[in-house]
């Protein structure tokens, strides 16, 4: 899937297990097919689940959700992974590696809600919830790429437009993505942010949403940033349920719907030839961002 990630198969990590938590050498392991891309995913008995970063800029994630998930938990109406323990590098594995409780659900891209409307009444207070999280009270506040302004985007992603051409409608995606820029930008405080919010990482257990996983974007900045959900998961009737419900004004509606856009232009040329389902949710995004950045914004 990416040209420098680090081979992570079923023999590597099960000498991994009988080397640093050898009370658990018997469990099945289960290769997990997964759509994301930073972490391979392993089963470990009924109740565990591993993660295992594979290339480079994953690398961190698992002391980071070790550290953060723990404090994050209480406050959150889903679930989110229980981090365990950290496995350390050893054979030739480079990073620590992380043991979280198993979740149980289906994924969000294969299994349909039952009722979307509460889905996107659920989603809201989980964005709502990661806002009012108060990580100035702690030493070290996660950082990272996701919340920053749309303007350090900027040339990634007209990079990303150039290379669709001919697959895109170009002048169509770059008026949706100039609107964006445009937009007022963030002048409050920086909030907590999953930075991922998409269906690949949501958990559907009987037809209701129950988790939300994969934290590895968890950052401080720009509450917009969350807001990306709206066009990669939700329909337009469900997206103005999710708005009403955090009460967003237009600057930081016309931000979140830049970055869906960018994170799925950025995502599709790079995985184009190796993970259909990003690709197929790529394209999903673009067309819902397009549909919607010519109503008005209060429709």
């Amino acid at each position: 899937m990416h040209a420098d990630e680090v081979p992570v198969d079923a023999p590597l990590v099960k000498r991994l297990i009988a080397s640093q938590f050898p009370q658990w050498q018997r469990l099945k392991l289960t290769h997990i097919p997964y759509s994301g891309t930073d972490n391979a995913i392993f089963r470990l008995g009924e109740d565990m689940v591993l993660r295992l970063p594979r290339i480079h800029w994953a690398a961190g994630q698992p002391e980071s959700e070790y550290q953060w998930l723990p404090l994050l938990a209480p406050h959150l109406p889903l679930s989110i992974p229980k981090p365990l323990w950290l496995g350390a590098p050893e054979f030739g594995y480079p990073w620590n590696w992380s043991v979280h409780k198993w979740l149980k659900g289906e994924n969000a891209l294969s299994a349909p809600v039952n009722n979307p409307r509460e889905a996107a009444l659920t989603l809201a207070k989980f964005v709502s919830a990661m806002r009012r999280f108060d990580y100035t009270q702690l030493p070290a506040p996660p950082r990272g790429v996701r919340g920053v302004p749309l303007q350090e985007r900027d040339a990634e992603t007209r990079t990303a437009i150039r290379s669709l051409a001919g697959q895109i409608d170009v002048n169509a995606v770059t008026s949706a993505w100039e609107d964006a820029l445009a937009a007022p930008p963030w002048n409050g405080p920086k909030v907590c942010l999953h930075g991922d919010l998409a269906p690949g990482n949501f958990l559907v257990d009987q037809g209701r949403l129950t988790a939300v996983i994969d934290f590895g974007e968890l950052a401080i900045g720009d509450p917009a940033c969350d807001l990306m959900v709206a066009w990669n998961y939700l329909n337009p009737s469900t997206r103005m349920i999710f708005r009403d419900a955090l009460d967003v004004d237009d600057a930081s509606w016309r931000r979140g719907r830049g970055w869906a856009l960018s994170v799925a232009l950025i995502a599709l040329p790079y995985y184009l030839n190796s993970n259909p389902a990003i690709v197929a949710a790529s394209r999903r995004t673009i067309s819902h961002v397009l549909s919607d950045h010519q109503r008005p914004a209060n429709s």
